[in-house]
């Protein structure tokens, strides 16, 4: 005998079937009772069997069909992509998600920010939730690499004794020891500064970073002036080098890392993405299309992190 397959007709009239259930469960509860009255044994236990196939069908999918960040109290650092308040469109991806998944974000993404600025957004986060939050994310980067800052190193090491041993009587041993780098002049030491507050801040919470999004050319005026990413920064590096880190301090601070930069599917230097950047002159923020398809992407790989922990 083999097992039935909910076709997607059948799906369709079963949540009509379910919603019915749900609306007029007295009314199905008597009729129910009457009709077994009129039942032998056997079609009891069979109409019976239907009904919890019925039910369990139902919970599998409202299971499936309500996203797992549903409700989540999120709150968002970043620079003006993430600003509400920066003016370059009406919607941020944020808003998308709260209305497709039920999110509820937090804002405290400032334009023009750079990561030596995630301190003071967190200190706004505690002192205006506390702990009462489910997960942080973070958009952040692009704007230090505008301003040239050196990437710089995420460890200092040094050559040390210690103690140790490996099937033989232990002895002192020489080894390289590293230690992080917290230096607010490179890009790795204000990461390992914001990261170190966090984790000590909000040990119990889940926090995501995103790698910065793509850079096509931008004219706000007369004084800022920034050449899209064919181009090395100041200090003679491609943006490349700055996305590259904020993959590697996933593993170095133990967060879940989406790398935007791959798979937003969004690119400035191209002509045909017109669309999704406010203009000519501004192909560095994304407009309202351009946030509709991040929220769009960002509610598919949410899909497989726990915005709790706890």
């Amino acid at each position: 005998m083999t097992a039935k397959t909910f076709t997607p007709t059948t799906s369709a009239a079963l949540s009509v079937c379910l919603k019915v259930f749900e609306h007029r469960r007295w009314e199905f509860a008597i009729f129910a009772s009457l009709m077994i009255h009129k039942m032998n044994r056997r079609q009891i236990l069979k109409t019976l069997t239907m009904l919890v196939l019925l039910l369990f069908a139902g919970i599998q999918m409202k299971a499936q069909s309500e996203h797992p960040w549903s409700g989540a109290r999120v709150a968002i650092f970043g620079d003006s992509i993430s600003d509400e308040n920066a003016n370059n469109g009406k919607e941020k991806y944020y808003w998308y998600m709260s209305r497709d998944i039920g999110i509820v974000p937090y804002s405290y993404a400032e334009n023009g920010r750079q990561w030596d600025r995630i301190p003071v957004q967190a200190e706004r986060l505690e002192k205006e939730h506390g702990q009462d939050f489910d997960a942080i994310l973070i958009l952040m980067g692009t704007n230090d690499f505008n301003a040239g800052v050196n990437v710089g190193e995420w460890y200092r090491e040094e050559t040390v004794q210690v103690e140790a041993a490996a099937g033989e009587m232990k002895s002192m041993k020489t080894r390289q020891h590293r230690t992080l780098v917290f230096d607010n002049s490179t890009f790795k030491g204000r990461i390992n500064i914001a990261m170190d507050l966090l984790k000590k801040m909000f040990p119990r919470k889940q926090i995501i970073l995103m790698t910065p999004l793509h850079r096509g050319y931008a004219n706000f005026a007369e004084n800022n002036v920034q050449p899209d990413e064919n181009y090395t920064n100041s200090c003679g590096e491609y943006v490349d080098a700055y996305i590259q880190a904020i993959k590697e301090a996933g593993n170095i601070w133990s967060v879940p890392v989406i790398d935007l930069n791959a798979i937003s599917g969004l690119l400035p230097t191209m002509s045909e993405q017109a669309e999704y950047f406010p203009h000519d002159t501004d192909k560095l923020h994304p407009s309202d299309e351009g946030h509709a398809r991040l929220a769009k992407v960002l509610e598919a790989q949410l899909r497989s992190i726990a915005p709790r922990t706890e």
